[in-house]
């Protein structure tokens, strides 16, 4: 456990809910070191008197050299809190004097650096403290992080009845602690260093234990809280309240398997998100294009930047979604969020731009809400079916303003207007035309103009699987353009460069090694581009980027690095697999690799995918909310037979075995419940090269070494079961042929629902005796549980 120093006062995730001070012209002062940068998030703060170095070895061999702690601030161009730190402590003289006379200072842009960010980020987060951005971390001058936060107010304030500490004494505090306390400080990063180098090192344990298989995705499946009234992800316990992300990772995996037989009440809850999230404020319902997520569970309310990435993951969403059920509503989702891309995050290159800001004149949301005073001004007496359509007629933000969102399906306002949807549809296109007229009038959100490689591959696949879905080569044309750039201007020869933008007065160029997510997101893109043109180059680009990722990333044990072997050494290397806002570059890769073996017939990318896939075993099992893209590659390797030898390979690590419990594993799970019975299934996994005796065995001689499968309740034996045998293979013999299972077998199992009802766990106990050809093993009862 950490020890933290106890004058560092951390502040948690809640202080950015604090209202932040009036906004203040921005004065423009003498530039520093950001000027010369190419970042639009590093230029933003170039004219601060705070004396900024870019993350590189100059800042911290000043901090070494004049014995000084360095102060990290990382962020991004749209991040609404960033810029509030910014105008409140880093435009601040007295903050920026003692930052400058005591730190060194360095900013770092978290979309050109993920890696710095991804360290940093950990190491705050492993301190028990949560991390957001800005983030706001304290080093030594040999970079190794002593603690952080989030955003800091100017000065200490009033919080119900205790103190939020403030940026100036926590500098005060920092400063005499490095005095006094120096070696306290290093002893505290030393150990924050150590913990962070283990979490981001993560582990594969118990991989080899875990079997793969379609029970196993049936099983985690549920896992998942959904909305019921609202949509989307979120935990019952809290009556999803709070922030909600669309996370659609988690959203792709959860839309294939409703589309399942036998998952009817999954699909209702699907499309329960896919409307409520269409029809919410989180959408823009003038320009198209989504917002980053939702400060409340309705949807209503958002965090009001636009991302790149997110909006090319929804319409990949959507698209899916439109191909398993046409809904023409989906279909104006797509066409709508792909004409905001088009219009407004598209250069004249055919590249994609990475963000819209959150603010304008500095307050967050200003472009995209309205009064009710502007409305009636606009649309003089169509204002009214604009409330009826759009919720206008009363504020849902900050009391005063209304954020566009679809009061109900368009279809049910229509009916209710006794109109066809059509008729709306046309009648509603002339006064959004003036709305939006009326809006591009307006100061705009600072759009960040740099390329990013890998949320260029997001949005290539999302223009590609839209052209190939709605069969539209528009569509496919964007997106081969796009990546002709690409592939132009953000290789090296040997691999690929992360951003692409120009400092002030210079050409635009490609820097910095990409990462992980580069690699994988690209390859992502360029195989939707083969799927919806069927040309060879793309399939050929996208082995050669899947080349490059496995030369530079791969990880022992499976899986692979975030950062290149070749790049910057930090003192933690990050191994991620958890699919958030973003779906992890590792989860991303295993579709990626079975999509190449399935394309090629090439048995190495199905060997890798199997070897890569193993790493994520015990995450599926344990935590498979987390890891929804790795369940989705499952899934698809089941369907494609790709995992046909996996259940026997998984085995095999058992050296020297003596036990029957070392070459065999069980499963348990549950299935459908029908006429007072509940089936569930118990599945046997034996290592190649063994097998067990079946039941019934088919010799009298060997019948006490049946397989024997008993169910638990709660520790409690099942008195009513029927576990459905199968006949398993004939081995001839001498002394008489016999029946065995070998591979893996699956064993349904019939129980009375009455007697198992309000179980917490069921446990499936397995006595069995495993052989091979020479020799046969100690005979063991193999359990495993579902709770």
């Amino acid at each position: 456990m950490i020890r933290l120093l106890p004058p560092l006062l951390l502040v948690a995730v809640a202080s950015v809910l604090l209202a932040a001070d009036p906004p203040k012209e921005k004065p423009k002062g003498k530039p520093n070191r950001l000027a010369k940068e190419s970042s639009p998030y590093l230029l933003q703060h170039a004219h601060n008197p705070v004396d900024w170095f870019p993350w590189g070895p100059e800042a911290f061999a000043k901090a070494k050299k004049e014995g000084k702690l360095v102060f990290l601030s990382i962020g991004y161009s749209s991040c609404h809190w960033c810029h509030v730190m910014e105008r409140e402590s880093f435009e601040n003289a007295d903050i920026a004097k003692t930052l400058n006379t005591q730190f060194v200072c360095v900013k770092v842009d978290r979309e050109e650096r993920p890696d710095v960010d991804e360290v940093y980020m950990t190491a705050v987060q492993v301190t028990g403290t949560s991390g957001g951005w800005p983030l706001s971390v304290f080093l030594l001058p040999d970079g190794k992080p002593i603690f952080g936060g989030t955003y800091f107010p100017p000065e200490d304030k009033k919080v119900g009845e205790g103190t939020l500490t403030g940026f100036k004494t926590i500098l005060s505090r920092v400063t005499a602690l490095y005095k006094d306390k120096k070696d306290d400080l290093v002893a505290q990063a030393d150990n924050v260093a150590k913990l962070t180098a283990e979490r981001l090192a993560g582990t594969a344990k118990g991989a080899a234990a875990i079997p793969l298989t379609a029970a196993l995705v049936k099983e985690v499946t549920d896992e998942f809280e959904l909305d019921p009234v609202h949509g989307g992800i979120g935990r019952a316990l809290l009556k999803y309240r709070g922030t909600k992300f669309p996370r659609v990772a988690a959203l792709k995996f959860l839309l294939t398997q409703a589309a399942k037989s036998g998952n009817e009440a999954l699909a209702k809850l699907m499309t329960t998100a896919l409307d409520q999230m269409a029809q919410g404020g989180i959408y823009d319902h003038l320009g198209g294009g989504f917002h980053r997520y939702s400060t409340e569970r309705t949807w209503t309310v958002p965090h009001f930047e636009k991302m790149l990435y997110d909006n090319a993951q929804l319409v990949d969403l959507y698209a899916q979604a439109y191909q398993q059920k046409p809904n023409p509503a989906y279909k104006r989702v797509i066409d709508e969020t792909l004409g905001f891309v088009t219009r407004e995050m598209t250069a004249p290159d055919g590249y994609f731009y990475s963000a819209l800001d959150a603010d304008s004149d500095g307050e967050e949301g200003k472009f995209y809400v309205w009064t009710a005073k502007e409305l009636k001004a606009i649309l003089g007496p169509d204002a009214g079916l604009v409330a009826t359509v759009y919720g206008t007629d009363k504020p849902n933000f900050e009391e005063k303003y209304s954020i566009l969102r679809l009061s109900k399906p368009l279809a049910d306002t229509a009916k209710d207007l006794k109109l066809t949807e059509a008729e709306l549809l046309a009648k509603l296109a002339p006064l959004k035309a003036k709305l939006l007229a009326a809006r591009g009038k307006r100061n705009r959100p600072f759009l960040d103009t740099k390329l990013i490689t890998g949320w260029n591959g997001q949005m290539i696949a999302a223009y590609a699987k839209a052209g190939k879905v709605l069969k539209n080569p528009e569509y496919v044309k964007v997106a081969e353009k796009a990546a002709t750039f690409v592939l132009d201007k953000m290789t090296n020869g040997n691999g690929l460069y992360r951003t692409y933008g120009a400092a002030p007065g210079g050409k635009p160029t490609a820097k910095g090694h990409a990462f992980l997510d580069d690699y994988a997101y690209l390859a992502h893109g360029l195989l939707a581009l083969h799927d919806a043109t069927g040309e060879k180059e793309w399939l050929t680009k996208a082995r050669q980027v899947y080349g490059w990722q496995t030369a530079k990333f791969t990880a022992e044990g499976g899986g692979y690095f975030n950062t290149p072997k070749d790049g910057e050494k930090l003192f933690a290397r990050g191994k991620d697999s958890y699919d958030g806002a973003q779906p992890s570059a590792n989860g991303v890769s295993l579709g990626n690799v079975l999509r190449l073996w399935k394309l090629t017939d090439d048995e190495g990318y199905r060997q890798r995918f199997e070897a890569d896939l193993r790493r994520f075993a015990p995450s599926m099992k344990t935590e498979p909310t987390a890891v929804p893209q790795a369940l989705a590659a499952l899934d698809s390797a089941l369907t494609l037979g790709a995992l046909q030898d996996l259940p026997t390979r998984l085995a095999e690590t058992a050296k020297n075995p003596t036990s029957s419990a070392d070459v065999v594993k069980v499963s348990l799970s549950p299935g459908n419940l029908a006429d007072g019975l509940e089936t569930y299934e118990v599945t046997i996994y034996v290592a190649k090269g063994w097998h067990v005796y079946a039941n019934p065995v088919g010799n009298d001689t060997l019948a006490l070494s049946a397989t024997v499968v008993e169910i638990r309740a709660d520790g409690k034996k099942l008195s009513f079961h029927q576990p459905a045998y199968p006949k398993g293979v004939k081995k001839k013999s001498e002394s008489g042929d016999y029946n065995v299972y070998e591979g893996s077998v699956s064993i349904p199992v019939v129980l009375s629902h009455d007697e198992i009802k309000g179980a917490k766990a069921m446990t499936a106990k397995v006595k069995l005796t495993a052989c091979n050809d020479k020799v046969c093993l100690k005979p063991a009862t193999v359990t495993a549980t579902v709770k």
